[in-house]
């Protein structure tokens, strides 16, 4: 598995749906924008692995405010808002 590349800015919406379609082992095509990840199979154990792996990678966030916020479109909003705010 590679390692992903750095969060400069945000996360792109592709780049967003590819890393959690990698995480769950399905095809990024299959996952919907604005269906709830968990069900499509996200659970809170993969959830975790996201939120610290995008944290290591300078995102600002937090378990809570993906699982309050559980699709891909909420998800990509969040992580540009949030881009945005950095000091």
């Amino acid at each position: 598995m590679s390692t992903p590349p750095p969060i400069h800015h945000e996360l792109s919406p592709d780049q967003l749906r590819r890393e959690v379609a990698d995480l769950l082992g399905v095809p990024a095509g299959q996952l919907a924008a604005d269906v709830s990840l968990p069900d499509q199979g996200l659970d809170s154990v993969r959830l975790m692995t996201l939120v610290e792996n995008w944290r290591a990678r300078g995102a600002e966030l937090t378990f809570a405010d993906l699982a309050e916020r559980p699709t891909l479109k909420e998800w990509s909003e969040l992580l540009a808002i949030r881009a945005g705010h950095h000091g």
